[in-house]
């Protein structure tokens, strides 16, 4: 059996750690020298292509000289984090890839705290040293920082380095080294990860990841910790609650380049997939029927987030989707389950509604563009945090944000941030630009990207992860514009919305049909407004100079889907098709709307 040797890739989001797999993949010809490979090889995902962020972890292996590098490409953003936690339990070491010029992040920091804990082996590569505002040196010293400041142990801080570009596919020891090829990095992951520990006794198989296939239901990933995990013997499974069952596995698959390759046994230290076992879960354990011995139970990430995921029930349902009715809407969530362990799905009083919970905006909105890509037609309520009780007291979910902005904005940013309740516990200076982190309530965060960048000239970069849950903070102030709503259904045309510039800015184009009750731009005031936004011009036979002026119209606001949900209240919804993103109000009808706000007033009072 070959050498092993088990690392994963962690980084800050966009600090390349999937280009930079792409390259060792090359190099290491795991690729046929006639196979076509297209960039981010490993981001096979539509959306991780056209986000350019890895939304689940990738499990291959790597052939170099006589080893076997069992490689982990993990996402880089908070909302998938768990994730993260749940992978690095397969890896001796990582790899934790920071960028020459940003230097550490929030999320490295987050990544590297988990890695340290499970006590990996870390080797650091500064990235994307073709940079030509690149400072390696100084980011080097802040990564050392970070471990001293995490409370890394003295076999971590001696940890080995490489300078990279991962575009480029090379690696270097020393700055003024020749810039040949990723040869340096791939004999420090050999030399400095240590091969995987192996104890004697009967089989232990912990499962870290849960892929799904409509052919053979759930396939549980994960490491064989002890023994030899063979498909012929009589195993038992151990689930979180410590019940015990025997289970057959069909097959047994280990990961060879990009493929599974089936065999009957796997030896420990390797990592594997498992085929033919229906309820399993995260966290189950594998093991000897005669003496099934459990691993340590792994915690899985609480949602913060909740969003009501309805039937699409507009005048417009129907009529771009192949996907409308409740059951089918409900069958599409509870197959999501299967694989993604951090969402949760619960039916609702109300028939048609599903309470749907997961980590972030993000991690939702990822689904609801998957949901409309395959053809499914749904509108969502606004998003809502979910608090917990603590001591007898109400708490919700607190997160560090950090915001990187020039230091002309900073003043503009805290100010910002303070109207929501967010409190400034570090300032640093990065050359031209300041480093703020704040502690905010997760509630505050929802539309405050799009503020930031108005307030900063588009200048401003954000990043958000859970912290912790702490008491309630209080209120925070609402968006204080009203909408203005469509009052008939039809065609907008350019000559009505010209002459409704004046009240606010507009959602739609001229041409775009809409329907009664759809918000169809933002009121510059702070009550809605009914607007007729299909009224033509009436035409006579006279005609007078200077009345005929050319129309200009504002461009249309385009929300993106995490935009749309951060905007609504919670008197209006989003209509999420294949082809549309439409906002609009709970009730079309405006004398019910009337007859809600009365409902509303009421319960305040």
């Amino acid at each position: 059996m070959k050498e092993i040797r088990n690392i994963a890739i962690i980084a800050h989001v966009d600090h390349g750690k999937t280009t930079l797999v792409d390259q060792i993949l090359k190099q290491c010809q795991v690729f046929r020298s006639n196979q076509v490979v297209r960039e981010r090889f490993l981001d096979s995902n539509d959306l991780e292509r056209e986000r350019g962020i890895t939304i689940l972890a990738k499990n291959i292996s790597i052939p170099y000289k006589n080893y076997k590098i069992n490689l982990i490409d993990t996402p880089g953003h908070s909302d998938f984090g768990g994730e993260v936690e749940r992978v690095l339990k397969m890896a001796d070491g990582v790899l934790l890839l920071v960028d020459s010029f940003e230097g550490p992040m929030p999320q490295t920091r987050f990544v590297l705290e988990k890695a340290l804990s499970l006590h990996l082996k870390p080797i650091v590569v500064i990235n994307k040293i073709d940079r030509p505002d690149n400072r390696p040196l100084e980011v080097l010293d802040e990564v050392y920082d970070l471990f001293i400041e995490l409370g890394a142990d003295e076999n971590q801080l001696d940890f080995p380095f490489v300078y990279a570009s991962g575009r480029d596919g090379w690696a270097i020891k020393k700055l003024d080294d020749p810039r040949t090829d990723l040869t340096p990095l791939l004999e420090k992951i050999i030399k400095r990860i240590p091969p995987p520990k192996t104890e004697e006794g009967t089989v232990q198989f912990q499962i870290t990841s849960l892929d799904y296939n409509d052919y053979v239901g759930r396939i549980g990933i994960g490491r064989v910790f002890r023994g030899t995990l063979n498909k012929t013997t009589p195993l038992s499974i151990i689930k979180r609650d410590g019940s015990v069952h025997s289970v057959i596995i069909k097959q047994l698959f280990i990961f060879n380049g990009l493929n599974r390759e089936e065999v009957d046994e796997v030896q420990a230290g390797d990592i594997c997939a498992v085929v033919g076992i229906e309820d399993i879960d995260i966290g189950d354990t594998i093991a000897d029927a005669t003496n099934p011995e459990p691993l340590p139970i792994i915690s899985i990430d609480e949602p913060t987030i909740s969003m009501t995921f309805t039937v699409n029930n507009s005048p417009f349902y129907g009529k771009e989707g192949k996907y409308v009715t409740s059951r089918q809407l409900r069958d599409r969530l509870f197959k999501e389950l299967e694989h993604n362990v951090a969402l949760k799905v619960q039916e609702m009083n109300t028939p048609d509604s599903f309470k749907v919970s997961g980590r972030g905006i993000l991690h939702l909105s990822i689904l609801i563009e998957n949901m409309r890509r395959e053809g499914f037609e749904l509108q969502i309520r606004e998003p809502k945090v979910i608090y917990k009780e603590i001591n007898g007291k109400k708490a919700e979910p607190i997160e560090i944000l950090i915001v990187d902005v020039p230091a002309e904005y900073a003043g503009k940013v805290i100010e910002l941030v303070g109207q929501r309740r967010g409190v400034l516990v570090k300032m640093e200076n990065k050359g031209t630009l300041n480093t703020l982190e704040f502690h905010i309530p997760s509630r505050g965060i929802m539309g405050l990207r799009t503020k930031l960048l108005t307030a900063t000239s588009g200048e401003a970069v954000m990043h958000h992860r859970f912290f912790q849950y702490e008491y309630f903070k209080g209120p925070i102030g609402t968006k204080s514009n009203g909408v203005l709503i469509s009052m008939d259904e039809g065609p907008a045309t350019a000559y009505a919305i010209d002459s409704l510039q004046d009240r606010g800015k507009f959602f739609i184009d001229p041409g775009e049909v809409v329907y009664r009750g759809q918000i169809i731009g933002e009121h510059n005031k702070e009550n809605d407004i009914e607007v007729n936004i299909q009224r033509g011009k009436k035409l006579t036979n006279m005609r007078a100079s200077g009345s005929d002026k050319a129309i200009k119209i504002v461009p249309a606001i385009k929300f993106t889907l995490e935009e749309a949900l951060e905007y609504i209240q919670d008197d209006e919804m989003v209509e999420v098709t294949p082809k549309s993103i439409r906002l609009r109000k709970l009730y079309l009808d405006p004398n019910e709307r009337k007859r809600y706000n009365l409902m509303k007033l009421n319960e305040e009072d």
